[in-house]
């Protein structure tokens, strides 16, 4: 790859990174193309060469952390059993606090996609996909109605990342027993 395809990717990424992160201190509302340049360390002009709009980037850095947290998630639980695979799970939801950069970030982009058809589109693909390989990986190991199930893990994973934004104290393991029962009849 030619150097400047590398750097001009590299700038994307900083872009990308920059952005993400400003979500989470500042809104997604006052995220700007200064405020994401000086963040990232470059020239202002650079943030509209690699993306249309601020809502593009934004919208672009948070669809690709969804995938990646989804995509994690998603590996938790693969490897193992479904009881197994519920505490594997919750162990990673267990390091965002809900006021955590990353957890804001995907607050304010499921807020956003309400204004944002393709934010919402994308965000609707990852989530139907993860729960999809949910259902998959509780159908293999004989689970009973596997797509309720993906279904109620999957919203309960958002909720409880919202409950721990507003208390502190909540501890997303406490729920393992419960969910444990459930995937194992």
């Amino acid at each position: 790859m030619p150097k400047s395809a590398d750097r001009g990717r590299r700038t994307r990424e900083q872009l990308l990174d920059a952005a993400a992160g400003l979500v989470g201190e500042v809104g997604w509302g006052a995220v700007t193309t200064r405020l994401v340049a000086e963040r990232a360390g470059v020239n202002a002009a650079l943030v509209h060469y690699h993306f249309s709009s601020v809502q593009e980037l934004l919208s672009t850095a948070a669809l690709q952390f969804a995938a990646k947290v989804l995509e994690e998630s998603a590996q938790a639980l693969s490897l193992a059993d479904p009881a197994d695979g519920i505490e594997r799970m919750l162990e990673e939801l267990a390091r965002y606090t809900g006021t955590d950069p990353e957890s804001l970030l995907l607050a304010e982009a499921f807020l956003a996609a309400h204004r944002l058809p393709a934010l919402r589109a994308g965000l609707s693909s990852l989530v139907a996909e993860f729960r999809k390989r949910v259902a998959d990986w509780l159908r293999a190991a004989d689970v009973r109605d596997a797509e309720a199930v993906a279904l109620l893990l999957g919203a309960s994973i958002d909720g409880l990342v919202l409950h721990r934004a507003l208390d502190e104290s909540v501890d997303v393991r406490v729920v393992a027993a419960p969910f444990r029962r459930l995937v194992t009849g």
